[in-house]
């Protein structure tokens, strides 16, 4: 594992920046401008104690001078992966910011995913306008389409080349940004300037060095509202007991973040931490006593939690590589069924998966607002020749994080930190392992 002074921060560029932004701006950003991303004043005087610069990132936001003369350059939008609330927000963003700040007027929307950037595509790409997308942020999901799968990198760079494309927005999460890094090395080694930015979307907010990502808080704002549904639903039973599952393939940020704001759930249970379910500590065990006093229980449950239940069965993945977890709530709601039966106990279980139901969402307004930012940085970025790049936000401001920095690792819940801690105080729930 990298210690955070030893990554590389340099951010990529095209070449010398010799054309006048036309922005009318007294804000424009030098590149020597730097956000430090550990404020710590213990770690930043151990840094400077052993002479090394702490780790620091270049700030986004729009240059003085552009690498692309403004009004004459090409650009293209891709969607990849799953959905998730604001993709629309942001396509709408980087269009209305290249066509109205920078005077772009060839803005291609390519469709489904990677495989759209290709002659072979099912579907050729739009070509965006303003009046296109004037009102696509009101509808959840994504006006181009999205797939997964790895990109054919030959074709991708053949493809942009030869129609003189020279700006590739590229929104995704891990594997996405992958890809674009992969782009970014073909486009290098055909010789066309070709700059990459990417948005890193993750409704699970697993991207590193990135403090949110976008649809992170739409999907909390509707996980808690399936909370408060299982709620209802259990306490209108003797010793009822409601379920709900929600994304988190390795992260576990919605499960803990919807449980703090609506606060009725009695069990969080996420990836980053296992969990027993028979023995004295055990779930199983934790639940009946709550029978037996006469209450109901809530269990919010992170997609990819518990998956050390399925350990010895076979692997599968999706078609960017991703492991398909196997599904954890079914699981629960089975075995606490058959604990119950076992147990002559009085329970009934409600199960509430909203999964595909959040991420389908329009943004909400926090979410919209933070979209239409991220892509007015991500226009910025492009403009001035930055490449292999995501937008990144961190400590409220955003910056440009290199692809191999952002896509290293995912980022998860610190279980021994204060976070979790008030996660714990909020359900009362106790440490539900045996050993």
């Amino acid at each position: 594992m990298q210690t955070e002074t030893e990554f590389n921060t340099a951010v990529r560029s095209l070449g010398a920046c010799v054309y006048p932004s036309p922005l009318k701006s007294n804000k424009f950003i030098s590149d020597s401008e730097r956000l430090v991303i550990n404020s710590k004043l213990g770690y930043l005087k151990k840094a400077l104690q052993k002479g090394k610069e702490p780790l620091a990132v270049e700030y986004a936001g729009p240059r003085k001078d552009l690498f692309f003369q403004a009004g004459l350059t090409k650009a293209g939008i891709v969607t990849c992966g799953g959905l998730c609330p604001g993709l629309n927000d942001v396509i709408r963003s980087i269009v209305m910011a290249l066509h109205y700040n920078y005077g772009c007027k060839e803005i291609y929307g390519f469709r489904n995913g990677y495989q759209g950037i290709t002659y072979k595509a099912s579907e050729k790409p739009y070509k965006l306008k303003p009046q296109d997308v004037l009102n696509i942020h009101n509808d959840g999901g994504t006006v181009l389409g999205s797939s997964r799968g790895a990109p054919d990198m030959e074709q991708i760079i053949d493809y942009l080349a030869d129609n003189d494309i020279n700006i590739l927005f590229t929104i995704g999460g891990d594997g996405t940004q992958r890809g674009a890094h992969a782009i970014y090395k073909a486009a290098c080694e055909k010789g066309h300037k070709l700059s990459v930015v990417g948005l890193p979307k993750t409704i699970d907010n697993d991207i590193a060095f990135t403090s949110k990502s976008f649809g992170f808080l739409t999907a909390c704002e509707e996980a808690r509202h399936s909370i408060t549904s299982a709620f209802n639903e259990a306490r209108g039973a003797y010793g009822g007991i409601g379920i709900v599952k929600l994304m988190g393939r390795d992260s576990g940020f919605i499960a803990a973040n919807a449980v703090l704001a609506n606060n009725s759930a009695k069990f969080c249970l996420i990836p980053e931490e296992d969990f027993d379910l028979e023995g004295k500590n055990g779930l199983l065990n934790a639940i009946h006593k709550r029978i037996n006093a006469g209450k109901s229980t809530v269990i919010v449950v992170a997609e990819g939690a518990g998956q050390h239940f399925f350990k010895g069965g076979q692997v599968h993945k999706d078609a960017s590589g991703n492991v398909l977890h196997n599904d954890i709530g079914l699981f629960l709601k089975d075995k606490i069924k058959t604990y119950l039966k076992e147990n002559n106990l009085p329970a009934s279980v409600k199960y509430i998966d909203p999964s595909y139901i959040i991420r389908s969402q329009p943004a909400n307004a926090e979410d919209s607002a933070f979209c239409l930012l991220l892509g007015q940085h991500a226009v910025h970025a492009a403009m001035a020749g930055k490449t292999d790049i995501v937008i990144g936000s961190w400590d409220n401001q955003f910056v440009h994080i290199p692809i191999e920095m952002a896509v290293h690792k995912r980022k998860k819940i610190d279980t021994s930190g204060h976070f979790w801690e008030s996660v714990r105080f909020a359900t009362g729930q106790p440490l539900i392992k045996n050993s």
